[in-house]
């Protein structure tokens, strides 16, 4: 095994969710390939004296998902899995371990099955948010290698790899160090942010206004996605007025969007067009009355991440960007918005780009002001 797994694994057990003796731990390994990472998870969930039970698929790109996808009746698309929902009421740690196979298996499915199979599972995801939120259920989620990913990056996988683990920062003697380094930063921005009010964002390809009064910003240190790297909060629901031309695909069950600008009225989204991928967009958007709110306004912080790869998990922590998500907010942040879906979408600053905050200038061309 290549010795940055169980690192990475050492790390998502003792740092990002701090596994105490008795916890119950889901590894939630979506694909096959994530074996290798599982395994060295459930090593060192043993060694923290946790207790663990895997969950397999069917994840967003299985083979399992796409049958259902194909074959399933209204009623079997709109079945919602017991085992599943129990255990996002029961577990106290869920680390999700994504390892794509193919990462275009679902990209012929027809956009309403999916809207339809996603409302679904809102009461699951509900109960996921609503305890994550209180503080009941720790979670961390992370990508092992595969060639599908590194083909989407367009790397080789050796390059890819590189990519993923240098990201983590598990080639550091003391990774630990340099998350909690990136943590001190990261708060004084959020710090720095409480107790304002409106919101501008304005460049080449944005001109949006949102609240974030009474909201509260996330520092995303490496405690839920890792690698992370952002400050997110969810805005105040109606408060977001303007227009924004994301200038990056937004990927969904593998189906690719591009070129696409939502404008919002009041909070919802009332126009949304796209160059690729138009039908698909508003589909998800109809999911139900909160896909077409926002639920997430984010900053990415990684330096580190600078290339394109076609995998939010790394995309929404590029430096020098801002994304959000319509559909579900993260109670924690104040958000009360509720959705099946939640969909990050990014937006470029680093060419004129900026971010006043109740007048002051907080961000520009990428590099925060304060």
């Amino acid at each position: 095994m290549d010795a940055r797994v169980d690192k990475v694994a050492e790390l998502l057990v003792n740092y990002s969710t701090e596994v105490k003796p008795g916890d119950l731990v889901m590894i939630h390994t979506y694909e096959p390939l994530a074996e290798p990472l599982g395994l060295a998870v459930y090593k060192h969930v043993l060694l923290a004296g946790g207790n663990a039970v895997f969950r397999m698929g069917p994840g967003d790109y299985t083979a399992a998902t796409e049958i259902l996808y194909r074959y399933g009746n209204d009623s079997q698309l709109e079945f919602m899995d017991p085992t599943f929902y129990w255990l996002m009421e029961n577990i106290d740690v869920r680390l999700a371990l994504r390892a794509p196979v193919n990462t275009r298996a679902l990209t012929s499915v027809d956009p309403q099955k999916v809207s339809r199979f996603q409302r679904a599972q809102a009461p699951t995801q509900r109960t996921f948010m609503d305890r994550q939120g209180r503080g009941e259920l720790r979670w961390a989620v992370t990508q092992f290698p595969t060639r599908a990913a590194a083909q989407d990056a367009e790397m080789s996988l050796t390059d890819y790899e590189d990519f993923v683990y240098g990201a983590c920062m598990v080639h550091l003697d003391d990774p630990v160090a340099y998350w909690k380094t990136k943590s001190a930063e990261q708060q004084r921005l959020v710090d720095w942010l409480g107790g304002h009010d409106r919101v501008e964002v304005k460049g080449e390809n944005i001109d949006l206004t949102l609240s974030i009064k009474d909201r509260i910003f996330v520092n995303a240190d490496g405690k839920r996605n890792f690698p992370d790297g952002e400050i997110y909060t969810g805005p105040v629901e109606t408060s977001v007025n303007g227009w924004v031309k994301f200038t990056y695909p937004a990927i969904k069950d593998g189906r690719e969007v591009e070129g696409h600008e939502l404008r919002f009225e009041d909070g919802k989204v009332v126009k949304a067009t796209a160059r690729k991928g138009e039908e698909f967009l508003n589909a998800i958007l109809d999911t139900d009355p909160g896909a077409r709110f926002l639920g997430e306004f984010a900053i990415g912080t990684n330096e580190n991440i600078q290339q394109f790869t076609r995998n939010i998990l790394f995309d929404e922590k590029i430096g020098g960007t801002v994304h959000m998500a319509v559909g579900a907010g993260y109670p924690n942040t104040g958000s009360v918005n509720q959705s099946a879906i939640h969909w990050d979408m990014i937006c470029d600053m680093r060419s004129g780009g900026e971010i006043r905050v109740d007048g002051e200038l907080f961000y520009k061309d990428g590099v925060f002001q304060v």
